[in-house]
């Protein structure tokens, strides 16, 4: 996993050494000030459609993060060419350890850009695009995404059953590219990306 096979999309983004691997450290331009935006590194020429995303991910708070920060992480799918549309799934470490119940429920969360993200999901179908799993920041935490037609299960550190099925993708049944995603506040590093057709 090369930083030169993909293409940043309102990112920065760098090769950077960690823990004696080399890893992809991604940090979201904060000129895009608004929420689950098109905020990826994305892989140059990639059709996916139906198969298996694995990457490992660490998210880091910038020393400068706003108090609302996460540690926001994850993957973006089925990308079109223009950036206009693409479904994800993403992860929200820092809720997982909060003793606040409703937070630990707001862990794990599908978007689908752009008309359906976070705060709309939310409002219109409370619970049924996020959920609770047990991770931390400044670990590593192993993300698997099966996708088929129109469904995507998330599976977190070798998990046996999904923690996250989400059985209506909002584009439907589509291809497009895979990118590697961050939002406000994270120091994203990923690790050994591997895509099964």
């Amino acid at each position: 996993m090369k930083l030169n096979e993909f293409t940043a999309v309102n990112t920065f983004a760098k090769e950077s050494v960690v823990e004696g691997v080399t890893t992809l450290e991604i940090i979201k331009d904060e000129k895009i000030t608004a929420f689950d935006e098109p905020t990826f590194i994305k892989l140059k020429d990639k059709n996916f459609h139906n198969g298996v995303i694995k990457v490992k991910v660490k998210a880091t708070l910038l020393p400068n993060a706003p108090e609302f920060a996460r540690g926001f992480i994850g993957v973006a799918f089925r990308i079109d060419e223009a950036n206009t549309k693409f479904e994800a799934i993403y992860v929200r470490p820092s809720n997982a350890q909060s003793d606040d119940q409703l937070r630990r429920n707001h862990t794990t969360q599908y978007f689908s850009y752009p008309d359906y993200k976070f705060d709309r999901l939310r409002e219109e179908a409370n619970g049924v695009y996020e959920s609770y799993t047990d991770i931390a920041l400044d670990e590593w935490i192993d993300l698997k995404i099966e996708v088929e037609d129109e469904q995507a299960k998330l599976y977190v550190n070798h998990s046996v059953n999904p923690v996250l099925i989400v059985n209506d993708l909002k584009h439907g049944n589509r291809k497009g590219s895979v990118g590697l995603w961050v939002e406000v506040g994270t120091i994203g590093h990923f690790k050994d990306l591997k895509l099964e057709d």
